[in-house]
């Protein structure tokens, strides 16, 4: 078996869907990161069957928007000197800024270097998230 040790200082990101991992390592920007990062692939869940996990050492922050268009069910845990002090379970964003990208040519926001990428969620039941500017959906198998 595996083992991961725990934490002294640092972010836990829980429950992550499996295959998310890695989608969540690259949009949060973790490999920019100076510090240890541990993504752990498909370990065991009682509740889901398979997980993914991402441990950040000596980090007290993560974008919350992020972790909650990718998966809103993920569990995020902080800890300080060896413990948990608190744990938040991001929602779905209502709006998403130079998160996204536009796949319309077209769109003002690849036309601009200076103007932002929104997205607003268009549709909670079926996550879908549209451009403010050009209304393109995103689409993205995640």
């Amino acid at each position: 078996m595996l083992k991961i040790d725990s934490l002294e200082n640092g972010i836990v990101i829980d429950h992550i869907k499996s295959g998310n991992g890695m989608k969540l390592y690259n949009l949060l920007g973790l490999d920019k990161l100076d510090c240890c990062v541990a993504v752990i692939k498909n370990a065991k869940s009682n509740k889901y069957g398979k997980k993914d996990i991402i441990k950040i050492d000596g980090v007290s922050n993560v974008n919350l928007d992020i972790l909650g268009f990718v998966d809103n069910n993920v569990t995020v845990c902080y800890i300080e000197n060896g413990e948990l002090v608190r744990k938040e379970k991001p929602t779905l964003p209502e709006k998403l800024t130079n998160i996204l990208k536009c796949k319309n040519p077209r769109c003002i926001s690849n036309a601009e270097d200076d103007i932002d990428h929104i997205f607003y969620l268009s549709d909670v039941n079926s996550h879908k998230y549209r451009c403010i500017y050009c209304e393109q959906e995103y689409t993205d198998k995640h």
